[in-house]
């Protein structure tokens, strides 16, 4: 799997993303290059600035909205989402709200690729950014998202970090309600 979007090669034509969190907007514009109709978002104005600011020209639609209460109308909407990074800035006490909210965003027959810092759950939580667990990511199946497929990987470093890459898949026979994972 890629690590990345520019590694992914997705065929995006006529498919729309959504990439939580604007900075930085590399991979918003990846994927807009790729062919996705692009939404970024960012609940901070500042984010959201600094990314129109260094790509003027963008097709990407960089919007200001707060993932605990995203607009009505990215319910189910998203053939493609993208969470590289945002869930480990949040603290455990907020990670399944936004989750169920990420989760929410993907369309019947859509994918989510999360990336994220990776703990195992017997290791200390640390600092911020907090590492995720396994353990954790168990949500998004609960909230009816199939994982395709999960990867484990340590960053050359310095400092050697274990990250996570995960794909799940929205059922496409999953309706507005479904709050069960079964294989595509």
């Amino acid at each position: 799997m890629a690590k990345t979007p520019q590694d992914a090669s997705l065929p995006g034509a006529g498919l729309r993303a959504l990439k939580v969190g604007c900075v930085p907007a590399e991979e918003a514009e990846e994927l807009a290059r790729q062919g996705f109709a692009v939404t970024a978002f960012d609940i901070a104005p500042a984010a959201v600035a600094l990314a129109r600011n260094r790509f003027p020209d963008s097709t990407v639609n960089y919007q200001t909205a707060d993932l605990l209460n995203p607009p009505h109308r990215w319910r189910r909407a998203f053939d493609f989402v993208l969470e590289s990074y945002a869930l480990q800035a949040l603290p455990a006490s907020l990670r399944r709200e936004a989750m169920t909210r990420i989760a929410s965003f993907v369309k019947p027959g859509g994918t989510l690729l999360l990336l994220t810092r990776g703990r195992r759950a017997h290791e200390p939580i640390g600092s911020m950014p907090w590492p995720l667990t396994r353990e954790e990511l168990l949500w998004f199946g609960r909230l009816g998202l199939y994982e395709e497929s999960f990867e484990e990987f340590v960053d050359d470093g310095p400092p050697r970090t274990r990250r996570f890459r995960v794909a799940y898949v929205m059922p496409a026979e999953a309706g507005a309600g479904s709050a069960t994972a079964s294989r595509p």
